[in-house]
């Protein structure tokens, strides 16, 4: 088992690049249903370290890297038998060690852990975390980790990032100017944007326009929801998404957050029966971090989620209820 985490969830980079320097092995875990953050991350530290002379595993709990993302540089280092006995576990934009999924024994048994992240949720599970909620993605605390190795900045490398950097702040939207010096470093790098960006979010299969005509039509507003300020509920029944990747339900957010008259869009995706993944969106007056938490999950103010066993009618309630809590 871990000892107790060695520093306070604002551990210095240094301290995490010290740690990673030191690891003649390393397994990076990415959380549960990857996206492009958290395997742009892994994928992103992997690369550099294998170019390092550092052993390294990429694993995650999936039956494979979700087809969005396939393009990724750096999908040799990925194993679905990752190794046991690596000198440093090192988590990467994973909010809570439930987010590991089935893998979360190895990092019970680890010699040696890092956690790093940018959700404000995460308490920090590992022996050492370096949190920073500030930080719009946890691709941009990998760039500062990678600088501070002194790792080139490859294209490859660039892509991983940039993926992950796009994506997070929806296509820069919510940006820093940080955030955009960075994603320029990256194009300065080698990277084609539309390359990297068309197979995550601006390609679809048809039935995807099938399926989003069905779940839109019974989209339910509720003017008196989240608080008086509105909310919109989507519902993504097992039989309507049949035949669909995952990359396609987790796009219909995007689109129920369009609503002019709700402030919070929430979309539940039924994985089996009675389980849903439920996403939240928020135009920024409320926290659906907070909320998310409430239901046992996390994530940002403006984007979270959670996982809810019951049935549809129990979740709007679960949920009606967890806004009735002040927000803090």
């Amino acid at each position: 088992m871990s000892a107790a985490p060695l520093f306070s969830t604002a551990a210095p980079v240094h301290h995490v690049a010290e740690r990673i320097t030191a690891a003649r092995s390393v397994l990076i875990l990415s959380h549960v249903n990857p996206d492009a953050d958290t395997l742009g991350s892994a994928l992103a530290l992997g690369l550099a370290l294998d170019a390092r002379g550092t052993s390294v595993e990429v694993a995650f709990d999936e039956p494979a890297v979700p087809e969005s993302l396939a393009a990724l540089p750096g999908q040799h280092l990925v194993t679905r038998d990752p190794s046991r006995t690596a000198d440093l576990v090192v988590c990467v934009d994973v909010a809570s060690s439930g987010r590991l999924g089935g893998l979360v024994d190895i990092l019970e048994t680890a010699r040696d852990s890092i956690v790093i992240d940018h959700h404000a949720s995460n308490l920090g599970f590992g022996r050492l975390n370096w949190i920073d909620p500030h930080a719009e993605a946890t691709v941009v605390m990998i760039a500062a980790l990678l600088d501070e190795l002194g790792c080139p900045l490859t294209t490859e490398i660039a892509t991983d990032l940039y993926a992950g950097l796009a994506t997070d702040t929806v296509n820069f939207r919510f940006a820093s100017p940080a955030g955009h010096r960075l994603a320029a470093r990256l194009l300065e790098a080698g990277v084609v944007a539309d390359e990297v960006l068309r197979p995550i979010s601006d390609t679809h299969p048809f039935g995807w326009l099938t399926m989003l005509g069905t779940v839109l039509t019974a989209a339910v507003l509720d003017p008196a929801g989240a608080r008086g300020l509105g909310q919109v509920v989507v519902r993504i029944p097992l039989e309507t998404a049949a035949g669909l990747r995952r990359e396609e339900l987790d796009a219909v957010i995007d689109i129920v957050r369009t609503s002019a008259e709700a402030e919070v869009a929430v979309v539940a995706k039924q994985t089996d029966d009675d389980v849903w993944q439920v996403s939240l969106r928020s135009h920024g007056a409320l926290d659906v971090a907070e909320v998310a938490v409430r239901c046992g999950g996390g994530g940002h103010p403006r984007a979270a989620g959670y996982t809810f066993v019951g049935s549809g009618a129990a979740l709007t309630a679960q949920l009606d209820s967890a806004w009735n809590v002040p927000l803090t």
